[in-house]
């Protein structure tokens, strides 16, 4: 069993490093793209736990560490390796 977390600026704050590779990218040439943001992607691997108990020790280290409530966002997937 995996979680996928996907952690990302909330609306309205500021991402320079996104704005810098949006910046980078209009002057290439490669237009029409309207923002472009950076986050983190992490993955937690777990051995022999069930889906309730995986989703909730993913949310509970988003909320206690991975991510800071007061800037950021996070969604997460629970997936099973075959």
């Amino acid at each position: 069993m995996k979680a996928k977390i996907y952690i990302k600026y909330k609306e309205g704050i500021l991402d320079p490093q996104g704005k810098t590779v949006h910046n980078a990218l209009e002057s290439m040439d490669l237009k029409n793209i309207s923002c472009v943001t950076i986050g983190k992607y992490i993955e937690m691997d777990f051995n022999n736990i069930s889906k309730n108990d995986a989703d909730s020790i993913t949310e509970k280290s988003c909320r206690k560490l991975l991510a800071n409530p007061n800037t950021e966002s996070y969604t997460f997937e629970i997936v099973e390796e075959l």
